[in-house]
């Protein structure tokens, strides 16, 4: 019998029959990282985060974010170069806690969740690019709303391609992307008109009680700008040497991006004072409005909406790959496995997360949008791979994992603990809603289980 194949040596131009191919080097599974990090999410909530903290302290929520993601990154470099498979979390879900059991729960009830939070994930992206769009010329709210239809629309016709075409569409993003945040960091700190030891020394002058209170407020909104880092482990069967580059692509995501943040907040500050921020929504045209008038304003909104937009590209393209991974599996209806004729990818998905997206876009709000989103994913996906991730080490080798966090369990047990944090920040309805969501999956689950005399209703 011919020995089954390791997964980083599939040949790419020919995948086994029904393998998504292998094609999605490190620097394009980096690239689709970063530009789903960096949507419209942090030129909408700079603001919000200001007024929310006030003064300077803004920036040690976007420390505190990037330490979230760090530590929360062990836990999905291990998972994902251990099961490198389109899906992602479905996967991890699914094996860590057992395949013929509480795994298929906890599976369902992620790919159940995913049908709701991606499209408004992707809803999220269309409404902020909307509503940004409003600074090169004032949209009344039906305008808005047709304005972000079309834009998923755009978003699904582009990914309806082959993976290696995306790839380099992905990195044509991510280049617009980095001129974007590199125009905003070195005009600002070329031109400051605000001392940088200002704003600096106003960070360490403050108690520690106040600055936790305020990050408790601020952290849903600034996690939400941090999302992304782990897309790669949902086109985890599509990347080249997953073992090696997941985990790769995923710190070099979080470290790159935090890095860019920083540099933009600390730039802005620079040139805009923190009490006018607070209060604009165009942060980044009214910055470069004040540098270099409103013609370079109109060229920045145009540059902040690609990035949005490639946020979008990036988004929907890994999350069209768990309902695929789900319908492989037998566990989802079968015409979400379908891979497209020629093109060699999930359409089915795409179209059913795609256009959910849209119909989302039209009837939510931004704000709402985000905490619900959070609140929802928080308790299945990232607490429970993170105590899935305990159960797999107390079943398997340490030689069975190609990627080795440092200091195992702490930085585990650490990022249970910081996730059910930001799951009491989001309030008690949006606990409420996402609870309530969880419940509902439960019963689908069983009246699916009961049809099919699975478990816990068969062998």
């Amino acid at each position: 019998m011919t020995p089954a194949i390791p997964p980083d040596q599939f040949p790419d131009s020919s995948p086994p029959a029904g393998e998504l191919p292998r094609r999605l080097t490190l620097l394009q599974g980096t690239a689709l990282n970063m530009i789903d990090m960096v949507g419209i999410g942090p030129f909408v909530v700079l603001p919000l985060v200001i007024k929310t903290l006030g003064g300077s302290l803004f920036l040690w929520a976007w420390v505190l974010g990037a330490v979230v993601s760090l530590v929360d990154a062990f836990v999905w470099a291990e998972l994902g170069a251990a099961f490198p498979k389109a899906g992602g979390s479905y996967n991890f879900l699914k094996i860590s806690y057992g395949e013929q059991r509480w795994g298929r729960l906890l599976s369902f009830l992620y790919v159940w969740q995913t049908l709701i939070q991606a499209p408004l994930v992707v809803a999220s992206g269309a409404i902020g690019f909307a509503q940004y769009a409003s600074y090169l010329l004032p949209l009344e709210e039906w305008q808005r709303k047709a304005v972000s239809g079309i834009v998923v629309l755009i978003i699904i016709a582009l990914l309806y391609r082959k993976i290696d075409s995306i790839g380099k569409i992905g990195l044509i993003m991510w280049g617009a992307v980095l001129l974007t945040l590199g125009w905003i960091i070195i005009g600002g700190l070329s031109n400051a008109r605000i001392p940088l030891s200002e704003t600096l020394s106003s960070i360490g002058s403050v108690s520690g009680g106040v600055l936790a209170a305020g990050l408790g407020q601020a952290s849903v909104k600034i996690i939400y700008c941090y999302l992304g880092y782990y897309n790669v482990c949902h086109l985890g069967g599509e990347i080249q040497r997953p073992s090696r580059n997941i985990p790769a692509s995923i710190f070099i995501s979080i470290v790159g991006i935090a890095g860019l943040y920083l540099l933009m907040n600390l730039s802005v500050v620079s040139v805009v004072p923190w009490r006018i921020a607070q209060n604009s929504e165009f942060i980044v045209s009214t910055f470069v409005e004040t540098l270099y008038g409103p013609r370079a304003a109109q060229l920045a909104t145009v540059l902040v909406l690609l990035v949005a937009f490639s946020s979008l590209f990036a988004v929907l393209l890994g999350y069209s790959r768990v309902p695929y991974a789900a319908a492989i599996d037998g566990q989802f209806f079968k015409i979400f496995a379908r891979l497209h004729p020629t093109r060699h990818f999930p359409h089915v998905s795409l179209l059913l997360l795609g256009g959910l997206g849209f119909v989302f876009s039209l009837f939510f709000r931004l704000g709402d949008v985000i905490t619900a989103i959070l609140a929802m994913r928080i308790v299945v996906q990232f607490v429970g791979q993170a105590i899935g991730l305990l159960l797999l080490h107390r079943r398997r080798a340490a030689d069975m994992f190609p990627f080795r966090m440092p200091l195992y369990p702490l930085p585990v047990v650490l990022v249970i603990g910081i996730w059910l944090f930001i799951f009491f920040s989001t309030g008690l309805t949006f606990m409420l809603s996402g609870l309530v969501v969880i419940a509902l999956g439960i019963v689908a689950f069983l009246l699916s289980a009961r049809f099919r005399k699975q478990w816990p209703f068969g062998r």
